[in-house]
């Protein structure tokens, strides 16, 4: 389930695309501000203005751009990616939606027939190893806060957080900070030893579930890439000093057969 929609969610994105305040005219004609994919089929689809907050979008009147069934024929203001159901405009096999990385708006592009998604190499994963399984306890902070957390693209995001988790592994004591992305859900993004060699570079990323008696178990076979590992144009967090771990986890998704480099912010 989670390479299926890997595959499908994030091998496809063709370009993430940062608007400045004011107007963004785009389309599949080179001459536009934001240069579509060739399946997009229009030319130019209308334009994308940043006014403070909102980002709406204005169609040519020639475009056939949808938002689900509704067809968009008069400018719309876009939820972004924030909220539980935002606006997904379609033009022909391209998917598009504003996502806010830190304090920018970005449009994300989708393109399932693109040179980026008929790329994509799949994953590797080591052996299962059962002593990569440890339960760990957790050590609640004295209040929850937001943690400001810098990601690949060079913004800075916030993520909750209420403690750390404390196990053993190889015979020594670590601890973790997770972020608390629900009641009682664990999100780790974490370094080790191996990153940049046998694992991916940057981080990669675990959950677990915080058990009534306050323990909760870290499956490192479970630990995988984060998109970045294969897409430059995803906005991927970066560990806190503190998830730095001074071992090798040699457990879960292997690096990626190629080095994808990260595009400029």
């Amino acid at each position: 389930m989670h390479e299926e929609s890997y595959r499908r969610n994030w091998a496809t994105i063709a370009g993430l695309h940062v608007l400045e305040p004011g107007s963004h005219t785009a389309g599949a004609a080179p001459g536009n501000d934001i240069v579509l994919p060739a399946s997009a089929s229009s030319p130019r689809i209308g334009r994308f203005v940043l006014n403070g907050e909102v980002v709406r979008f204005e169609p040519d009147a020639a475009a056939h751009v949808h938002i689900g069934d509704r067809s968009i024929t008069t400018p719309v203001d876009l939820i972004d990616d924030e909220a539980d159901k935002p606006d997904e405009l379609e033009v022909g096999g391209i998917r598009m939606m504003v996502h806010r990385s830190g304090q920018r708006k970005t449009l994300r592009v989708w393109d399932p027939q693109g040179e980026q998604a008929r790329g994509f190499l799949g994953f590797r994963w080591f052996p299962i190893q059962m002593d990569y399984r440890v339960t760990a306890r957790f050590i609640r902070d004295a209040a929850a806060r937001d943690v400001k957390v810098a990601n690949t693209f060079g913004d800075v995001d916030a993520y909750k957080t209420e403690g750390v988790v404390e196990f053993t592994l190889g015979g020594r004591t670590l601890r973790l900070r997770p972020f608390t992305t629900r009641p009682k859900r664990f999100y780790f993004v974490f370094r080790d030893r191996s990153s940049g060699e046998e694992t991916y570079e940057a981080a990669r990323f675990l959950y677990s579930d915080l058990r009534d008696d306050g323990t909760t178990v870290l499956d490192f076979n479970q630990a995988y890439n984060p998109p970045c590992a294969f897409n430059p144009y995803t906005t991927c967090p970066i560990p806190l000093p503190e998830n730095r771990l001074d071992v090798k986890v040699l457990a879960g998704e292997r690096a990626y057969p190629v080095h994808v480099a990260l595009p400029k912010s």
